[in-house]
């Protein structure tokens, strides 16, 4: 019986209908580069003080002395406090000149009339507009756990909607939700309104990705596949993630940021009319004229005539049964091998998301131009696509997964051997972390799914990879360590990616090895133990899986 890549193999594999397809829908990623990194301009910290009320009739020179100097500096001012402006209005009044006394034993209070924010590089971000500074630095984290706890809900209800509606309705339908929540966003009252539509605004961008990626492997034939969902997805998500610091240099204003970037979102609501729904779900759904109608335009756009019939009645039957039954979660319990594989599996998603997003969001507390730097933490992602891509075609899994996390692991480590006034070397090193952490990032995806057999093979993928969620969520926390120790972030970050590095080499291989069909096969798959090459053990491998699956 012939499955639906042998029977819609009269299309080519790279014609120019496949071409249009595989362009439109990376070029839709693209607000999803600089959807999850909007906070480090909008949310950025300016430098503030406690603000001075002017009625006090202080002289400049005593206006210089109502900020007290941060214990152990000669030049750094206290951003969340002042001397008690009673004392000082008397002082003023006895003393005209403050040189003649000093202020430093005067009684502190906090800034009971808010900030005075520097405007020299924003007009305005939700920190000034809130004052979430000081007692209330938590919650410009909290906006954006929240919104990462948004994308959590997305990417576990995104498949099961997309499977009961369709790819393409549901992807656009996002795209809506992207749009009109950005649109809210702009518009928000309070800090709390913030919040909440943050997280809403999360539960669309993640879906997008997500339903892109899938309606992508499922229209494109099998050889472009692989490069579509590295390559393809990979660099378009990066080129959105470079336009970023591009558009925020030209509009300082965080309502007005959000705004420009929503408006250029809206060019890709007329993709609607050039994406086809997939074939492959239309089957599934007993759709089989608007299937047929799809494949056919797609052999007219590539030059082909197709076959006077495109699908017998068996194979219709086939490919509408051919659905998976779900298997119980409970499942992962049952099996020593799997629930080994998913609890190291749960492990590497969680650290790798939390040195991905952590790096990112980190932006701001970097050296030099936070611009330049954004753009070059997006820039740095296309050579780890290519590199990604170019390891899972030719490198064993294990090892080279375990390489690139350590690269990034230790690079970020080393940070805190990096004397202070090597900014560039300081940042050079950031990058080469990134490079490492964003490539291990996008083989992850590859590597579980090959670990899991066909039945458990979606559920575990998706069960592991909300981990990524928790780590993301948790990323926003691990930046704020650096308002008490600045390189605190790249160590937890470092040794976290290690970590990650070492648990990669308990896995099995997986590298030209047949995917497992069965929970049985599972049962017999050699682990790494001691001197064990991984050819030997893909080889020894090869031959299990080969024997149970005849």
């Amino acid at each position: 019986m012939r499955d639906y890549d042998e029977i819609t193999a009269f299309l080519g594999e790279w014609g120019p209908a496949q071409k249009r397809i595989f362009l439109l829908l990376t070029v839709s990623i693209i607000p999803n580069g600089f959807a999850p990194f909007t906070i480090i301009f909008v949310g950025d910290t300016p430098e503030h003080r406690c603000s001075i009320p002017g009625n006090l009739n202080l002289s400049q020179a005593w206006m210089n002395r109502t900020i007290p100097l941060v214990p152990g500096t000669q030049v750094q001012y206290s951003q969340c406090s002042r001397y008690r402006l009673d004392v000082i209005r008397n002082l003023s009044e006895a003393f005209p000149d403050p040189d003649l006394l000093n202020v430093s034993g005067i009684e502190e209070e906090p800034c009971l009339d808010g900030w005075d924010y520097s405007q020299d590089q924003y007009t305005s971000t939700i920190v000034s507009e809130w004052d979430l500074v000081c007692d209330d630095k938590w919650k410009e984290p909290f906006t954006t756990s929240l919104y990462f706890f948004g994308v959590l809900i997305g990417s576990g209800g995104s498949g099961v909607i997309s499977d009961r509606f369709g790819r393409k309705i549901v992807l656009f339908g996002t795209m809506g939700v992207q749009i009109v929540f950005n649109l809210l966003l702009t518009l928000s009252p309070s800090w709390e309104i913030l919040c909440l539509i943050n997280f809403f605004r999360g539960i669309g961008e993640v879906s997008n990705y997500m339903i892109a990626f899938v309606l992508g492997s499922e229209l494109l034939q099998k050889s472009i596949r692989i490069t579509y969902s590295t390559l393809g997805i990979g660099c378009f998500y990066a080129v959105g993630y470079m336009m970023l610091p591009f558009v925020a240099y030209f509009v300082r204003g965080w309502r007005m940021l959000i705004l420009t970037l929503t408006l250029l979102s809206l060019l890709y609501i007329p993709l609607w009319w050039f994406i086809p729904e997939s074939p492959r779900w239309l089957l599934s759904k007993g759709r089989v004229k608007e299937a047929e109608s799809i494949i056919q335009f797609m052999a007219k756009k590539n030059g082909i005539t197709p076959p006077a019939e495109l699908f017998t009645d068996d194979e219709l039957e086939h490919l509408q049964n051919k659905q998976l039954k779900s298997v119980p979660i409970t499942q992962f319990m049952k099996s020593r091998n799997i629930l080994v594989i998913t609890v190291i599996s749960l492990l590497i998603w969680m650290n790798v998301a939390i040195g991905y997003f952590g790096l990112s969001l980190n932006i701001p507390n970097l050296h030099g131009n936070d611009y330049l730097n954004c753009f070059l933490f997006g820039a740095i992602e296309i050579p780890s696509y290519i590199s990604s891509w170019l390891l899972l075609r030719n490198c064993p899994r294990r090892l080279s997964h375990a390489g690139v996390l350590a690269l990034s692991g230790c690079v970020l480590l080393f940070m805190n051997l990096i004397p202070s006034n090597l900014s560039i070397f300081s940042t050079v090193l950031v990058l080469i972390g990134k490079l490492g952490n964003a490539c291990a990032y996008s083989m992850v995806y590859v590597y579980i799914s090959e670990l899991y057999p066909t039945p458990l093979r979606n559920t575990g993928v998706g069960v592991t990879s909300m981990a990524s969620r928790t780590g993301s969520i948790t990323s926003p926390y691990i930046v704020l360590l650096g308002s008490y120790q600045e390189n605190l972030p790249f160590i937890v970050m470092g040794v976290l990616m290690v970590l990650s590095g070492i648990v990669v080499m308990f896995l099995p291989e997986t590298f030209n090895m047949p995917l497992p069909d069965t929970i049985d096969q599972m049962q017999k798959i050699k682990w790494c133990k001691g001197s064990h090459s991984d050819s030997t053990q893909t080889r020894e491998n090869n031959v299990i899986l080969k024997e149970e699956m005849l």
